[in-house]
């Protein structure tokens, strides 16, 4: 087992071993990727976990052994049913967990691509999954974050679990599906068996409703406080399952089904069924999907492009963003514009650093006319922006309160990150000063270009950090403009080129025509 605490950029390993190719789930405080261990030349799920800030090296051992210690002792008790955990990693403050392909389809995605499933289909994945949960019982285990991105449907098997092992490790809240949650979860108490029952009758809920019995209210406390007091909404499709949906969600843990009482109802729906053997064989989006993620991941590394990693590095930005809550931009672990911001010191060809004055800062009460080859490109998010044709949003993160969206053509030149936050603090100058760059001074190589510039920019109080970075033998040189446009918030915009191309006359234009063109969401 591999225990390491250090900083993960986009450009490295994990682990110095294991390649992130695509992000494929989603789910609060934790990321899933397709990966490939470039060790063993085998593929991999990795799962990207949050940890608090209060996680020592102590702490950070024991989660890793309870990882791998819990994931063997259930594939040995299940074989074929639980993913093993072939690696728990700490890395930049994250549980990286790692486990042996599934060659299957994540149940959430199943659920979003086909829509709500029958009462006997419901049924048939509810059976492999209690006989999962009484093997995990019997010899004492909670799995204790059951969902829907915990589940993966095979073409041709029953299901297989992953996760156990995880409850409790992460970030407040301490859950990565807190629509999910038990009632007791959500007080914070201690849990047990009757906690993965409430789950079960969530899950089997949402199969049959097609939508989570307490939904997801955007931000993690509301959403468990909603199970904690709310009603059970009603539901309208469970048909043979009502009973048995309703008695797995009762508030009290002491009043919920047992595991016997549950088995007996799913096995008479499949009896009472006289198509119940006609099960519908999934399309596993996974099979096959490495072959062609790490095509393209290896297209990528091969390039060493400045723009980094697109699809690798999104998870870092959540890392970024979920820990912090400084003006957007503040660690050394970053979506592609960090990856590139990564790429290191070096200034243009010659090596000499560019001037901070050589960096255009011009702001515009109206909108300029657009330079030939540039369209305005207006995000959902609120924030409009005139981007150079053929660009386009290669990665977007998000965490409450907070979001990160990277633009670029895809390959080694120049993008732009545009991040928003909350609660940041009064001083544009003092945040890139005293919060920011301490984290950017851990980048290889890093080199501050002049000073921190303070600025007025369309009307907000602003202020310039520019720097020269490394990744591999790259370099790479960013502006980063941080503004508050009100109300607490913060907003960054991140230019980056190759260090090499700072002065290019294309991306001079793309750096003056974003800083022209850039309106922020109340604008």
């Amino acid at each position: 087992m591999t225990m390491v605490k250090a900083h993960v950029f986009a450009h490295e390993l994990v682990a110095g071993r294991y390649r992130l190719l695509e992000v494929f789930a989603r789910e609060t405080n934790r990321l899933w990727w397709f990966a490939e261990d470039v060790a063993a030349e085998q593929p991999r799920l990795v799962a990207r976990t949050a940890l608090p800030d209060s996680c020592g090296d102590d702490a950070a051992r024991r989660v890793t052994a309870r990882v791998v210690r819990t994931s063997e002792t259930m594939r040995l008790l299940c074989p074929g049913q639980v993913a093993a955990v072939v690696d728990a990693v700490v890395e930049a403050g994250a549980l990286w967990t790692v486990t042996e392909w599934i060659d299957g389809t994540p149940l959430a995605e199943l659920l979003d691509r086909e829509g709500a499933f029958d009462a006997v289909r419901a049924a048939r994945i509810g059976l492999q999954l209690l006989d999962v949960l009484q093997a995990a019982h019997d010899a004492g285990i909670t799995h204790g974050e059951l969902s829907p991105g915990q589940v993966f449907v095979r073409d041709g098997g029953p299901v297989v679990v992953t996760g156990f092992g995880l409850a409790g490790a992460t970030l407040v809240p301490r859950l990565t599906a807190p629509s999910y949650a038990s009632p007791e979860q959500a007080r914070d108490e201690r849990v047990g068996p009757a906690a993965d029952l409430w789950a079960l009758g969530a899950l089997l809920y949402t199969a049959v409703e097609g939508r989570p019995p307490f939904r997801d209210r955007g931000r993690p406390d509301a959403t468990l406080e909603a199970v904690d007091r709310l009603p059970l909404r009603a539901p309208l499709r469970t048909g043979p399952l009502t009973q048995v949906v309703q008695g797995l969600l009762r508030k009290s843990s002491r009043e919920r089904l047992s595991r016997p009482v549950v088995r007996e109802a799913l096995v008479r729906t499949l009896d009472e069924d006289p198509d119940a053997d006609r099960e519908p064989a999934p399309v596993p989006r996974l099979r096959g999907a490495y072959r062609r993620v790490r095509a393209a991941g290896r297209e990528r590394s091969g390039r060493a492009s400045a723009a980094g990693t697109a699809l690798a590095v999104v998870t870092v930005a959540a890392a970024v963003l979920a820990a912090t809550h400084h003006l957007p931009g503040t660690t050394a672990a970053r979506p592609p514009d960090h990856a590139t911001a990564s790429a290191g010191p070096g200034g243009r060809g010659t090596g000499a650093a560019p001037t901070p004055s050589a960096s255009p800062t011009p702001t515009a009460p109206t909108a300029p006319a657009l330079p030939a080859g540039y369209h305005r490109y207006s995000a959902p998010e609120g924030f409009s922006v005139a981007l150079p044709d053929g660009w386009r949003r290669l990665v977007t993160s998000r965490v409450t309160g907070a979001y990160r969206i990277t633009f670029g053509h895809g390959g080694a030149g120049p993008t732009l990150a545009v991040t928003h936050s909350e609660h940041v603090g009064p001083d544009p100058v003092a945040i890139w000063r005293d919060d920011v760059e301490p984290e950017l001074a851990r980048l290889p190589g890093y080199q501050r270009v002049g000073t921190v510039r303070a600025t007025t920019y369309q009307g907000h109080r602003a202020a310039d950090l520019e720097w020269l970075a490394r990744t591999g033998s790259a370099r790479v040189h960013t502006l980063g403009r941080g503004l508050l446009p009100g109300g607490g918030d913060g907003l960054s915009l991140r230019f980056t080129t190759p260090a090499a191309a700072w002065d290019d006359a294309a991306n001079r234009l793309a750096l003056k025509t974003i800083l022209q063109t850039f309106r922020a969401p109340e604008d």
